[in-house]
């Protein structure tokens, strides 16, 4: 079986579904696509939530191939006022996210002969976009981190941080990994950052992200001062959302800096260089399923600050 032919199902022994399976059958092998498609392990939690209660409300006896649009929709109407339990607007999109997914999944390997959710309306409205920075934000910001590096007791640590989440648009979770040896220095002019999970399941999401020649300068002079015995940050991801406030208030832009917001200045960025949208989307380490929403959102935040 060649790679685009992959398996339904993840284990052996297992029987291929049909139009008469179960969801609850059909929740193993759509959770095996999820990871081939290089979701992160809460949106799989999370999807198959979502599933489990498409069983709680239509019992597990229900075939596939009996769904449609109208009971589907009749599933999203008990889930936002029948459940009894209060449905933010981001949980209904989620679980209208996750009913299409699903049944494109079943569509597309010949479970179902259509998609009865592909017409499912997303009746919750725009999520609010992410602030970012401006780029005389941004400038202000890096002009008070140089200012940290040069004082009389020199500190590196803001301006490396600031730099890298600018340049790489890290999560938080990989900014705390890295170590020094994730970091290729073999070209000075071009050094490539390598992204590695700690997962042997997850070699595959490893990704390089160029990275800025200067920020090695900024790198040296913070190993000399700080001397972390592993990790590049030896610190708690607090203690570097401190190092972020305080470096935003000291820049005179109080509550705009944060890991999240950095990323996203980041994309945007990306975006607005002109940066193939398929490479942004593995420098950011999303899956496709994960970058429907995340393209749209960066290609609004662009429009809105070229007209700022």
């Amino acid at each position: 079986m060649s790679a685009k032919q992959l398996p339904l199902f993840p284990h052996e022994g297992e029987h291929a579904l049909t139009r008469q399976s179960s969801v609850s059958e059909a929740i193993a092998p759509f959770q095996h696509y999820l990871r081939l498609e290089g979701c992160s392990p809460h949106t799989l939690n999370a999807f198959t939530s979502d599933l489990r209660l498409l069983c709680e409300y239509f019992g597990d006896e229900l075939p596939l191939g009996e769904f449609s649009t109208t009971s589907l929709t009749r599933f999203m109407d008990w889930i936002e006022q029948g459940r009894g339990i209060p449905c933010s607007r981001k949980s209904y999109a989620r679980r209208v996210t996750t009913l299409k997914v699903f049944f494109k999944f079943l569509r597309n390997e010949g479970v179902l002969p259509h998609d009865p959710a592909s017409a499912l309306v997303q009746r919750s409205g725009s999520a609010p976009l992410q602030p970012i920075l401006s780029e005389e934000e941004i400038g202000r910001l890096l002009a008070y981190t140089l200012s940290l590096r040069l004082a009389p007791k020199p500190d590196a640590r803001p301006d490396l941080l600031v730099r890298l989440l600018l340049d790489t648009g890290l999560k938080k979770s990989e900014c705390m990994a890295l170590t020094p040896d994730h970091i290729q220095r073999d070209d000075p002019s071009a050094p490539i950052l390598i992204i590695r999970h700690r997962k042997p399941n997850d070699i595959y999401k490893e990704r390089k992200i160029a990275l800025d020649p200067d920020w090695l300068t900024v790198l040296d002079e913070y190993l000399e001062q700080y001397h972390p015995p592993e990790t590049i940050f030896d610190c708690t991801a607090r203690n570097l959302e401190y190092v972020l406030r305080d470096t935003a208030t000291g820049a005179g832009i109080e509550g705009k800096v944060s890991f999240e917001i950095l990323r996203w200045t980041c994309a945007v960025r990306d975006y607005q260089r002109g940066m193939d949208l398929d490479e942004m989307r593995e420098k950011m380490g999303l899956s496709r399923i994960s970058w429907r929403e995340t393209s749209d959102k960066i290609i609004r935040l662009a429009a809105l600050q070229a007209r700022s």
